[in-house]
């Protein structure tokens, strides 16, 4: 169990629950700890919680029967996922996999279920978190069909740092090259390239750790 103080420094949207319901959120969570590359569910699992990322970033997505590999979005700090699944009691559709070390909040089915039937404020923010994930799902298949490696790149780096989805990010996200590549699914090579390239323009600075966006909007319509 988490203490509701806790809560609200990883899920921003705690914030719009009252202080009775931020304590019972509180009291139906938990976090644990996955190293680089652990399962933190696999596809086809019936997996009764609600995740949020409290540190590290994880990876949305599944890989064909034959072996290819398809990454729907990238969860970094501050980020939930699996409402969908929860609310709809089904088994996972996707995987659920710690791109590096990773601390993951863990809310019971119960809990998140109470939210929804009795908190104004969880259902306020559950409107405008499943309307913005139609959104990015939509806005990655044309990215993955229409676009080139620079402009997935770019686009990629938008949703990371989409302030609905993930408030708590703010203007700069601790990754790795080779995880931004494992998300957009391109090679390193083109998505050092790109990274480049958009650096040059003066949409992001890259940084020892991690990235630095200096232009949010441009980044979300690039190659538009």
């Amino acid at each position: 169990m988490i203490t509701a103080e806790y809560l609200s420094t990883i899920a921003p949207w705690s914030l719009e629950l009252t202080a009775a319901e931020r304590e019972r959120a509180a009291r139906g969570t938990v976090e644990k700890a996955f190293s680089r590359g652990d399962y933190i569910c696999h596809q086809g699992d019936r997996m009764n919680y609600w995740c949020g990322v409290a540190t590290g970033i994880v990876k949305v997505g599944t890989i064909s029967t034959h072996g290819k590999a398809v990454t729907f979005a990238g969860v970094p700090p501050s980020g939930w996922v699996g409402e969908g699944s929860v609310l709809k009691d089904e088994v996972r559709q996707y995987d659920i996999v710690a791109l590096r070390d990773s601390r993951v909040a863990l809310m019971q089915k119960t809990t998140f279920l109470w939210l929804f039937e009795n908190s104004v404020g969880f259902n306020r923010f559950l409107v405008r978190l499943l309307n913005e994930r139609l959104g990015q799902f939509i806005a990655t298949v044309i990215s993955d069909r229409m676009f080139d490696g620079r402009a997935r790149v770019a686009r990629s780096l938008g949703w990371l740092f989409n302030p609905v989805l993930y408030p708590g990010v703010g203007r700069f996200l601790e990754i790795s090259q080779e995880e931004l590549a494992l998300l957009c699914g391109l090679s390193r090579q083109i998505a050092n390239k790109s990274l480049k390239e958009l650096e040059e323009e003066g949409l992001i600075t890259v940084d020892r750790t991690g990235i630095i966006v200096r232009d949010i909007d441009g980044l979300a319509a690039y190659g538009a």
